[in-house]
This record gives C-alpha cells, sequence and structure tokens, in this order.
C-alpha cells in the first residue's frame, strides 16, 4: 500500500507539472511543441532517473517509483499525444499528424538513450 502512496504523490506533481507546461505556446498554430517536448523530457528522465538512482547515488524502492512511475508517468502523456495527431488527421493535415508521430516516437526513444548513457558516464 505504502507503494501506491509514492506513485500516487508522484504522479500528482507530474501531472501538476504537465498541466502548467499547458500555457507555454510553442511552435506554429496546430503543432503540438509542447506535448513532444514533455515526451521527450519524460523519456529521458526516466532512464536517467532509473541509472543514476541505481547505479550512482542508491535511493530507496519507494523513491524510484514516486520520480519513475508516479513524477514520470504522471508528466508524459501518450493519451494526449495520441488525441493531438487524431485531431490532425481529423482537420486533413495528415502529413503533420504523420510527421509529428514518427518525430514523437524518434525522438522519445533517442532521448531516453541519451538518458541512459547520461546515467552511465556518471557511473563510470
Amino acid at each position: 500500500m505504502i507503494n501506491c502512496l509514492f506513485v500516487g504523490c508522484g504522479g500528482f506533481l507530474g501531472s501538476v507539472l504537465r498541466y502548467a507546461c499547458s500555457f507555454i505556446k510553442l511552435g506554429p498554430e496546430g503543432f503540438p511543441l509542447v506535448t513532444l517536448g514533455i515526451n521527450i523530457v519524460g523519456s529521458f528522465a526516466i532512464l536517467f532517473f532509473a541509472g543514476v538512482f541505481t547505479r550512482v547515488v542508491p535511493l530507496d524502492d519507494h523513491l524510484l517509483l514516486f520520480l519513475r512511475v508516479g513524477l514520470c508517468g504522471g508528466f508524459t502523456t501518450f493519451s494526449t499525444f495520441s488525441a493531438e495527431t487524431l485531431g490532425m488527421f481529423e482537420r486533413g493535415d495528415v502529413v503533420l499528424a504523420i510527421g509529428y508521430a514518427v518525430a514523437s516516437c524518434a525522438l522519445c526513444v533517442v532521448a531516453a538513450l541519451l538518458g541512459e548513457a547520461a546515467a552511465s558516464a556518471l557511473s563510470a
């Protein structure tokens, strides 16, 4: 039950951070650059936290749940990404929708790899 509390508290903070970011206006109208940025940062952070707090500065399992599952899970937003992509398709912006979907997947995987590499570099 204590694990749920840590995940819930982290999720609350991550969700509030994501909501706060929704007020940032970036990029061209109709392109969800903020959502893309949130997901890239979250993809980096989840593997960075995992690496740093298991290899460099060992952290209690509860705090790892707070950071990775709660904070990063609450901050990143796959459902919003999906809804925004669908919205682009519905508006007839097919090329933009496909570009956004491909860019989101590719950049988030690259960010995750960079997060892992950064954590590995700190532990070397």
